[in-house]
């Protein structure tokens, strides 16, 4: 996971596979392969969304994510 400060984003590659598509929910930006795994998420305006979260909360986002792959 990386953060920008500049850009204020936040980038979590999950794969290195090839990035087909992407699609925007909110303030997050999901990259998709050509089989529709997740490649990358980014976190729009992320010290805002740092600020919400606690690592529980984290840890569950983390397995939803990993759920859909």
């Amino acid at each position: 996971m990386y953060y920008d400060h500049e850009s204020n984003l936040i980038s979590w590659e999950l794969t290195k596979d090839p990035i087909d598509r992407a699609i925007e929910l909110g303030n997050f930006i999901i990259h998709l392969s050509k089989t529709k795994k997740p490649v990358l998420i980014e976190i729009l305006n992320a010290s805002k969304f740092a600020g919400q979260m606690d690592k529980k909360n984290l840890e569950g986002f983390k397995k939803t994510v990993a759920e859909t792959g």
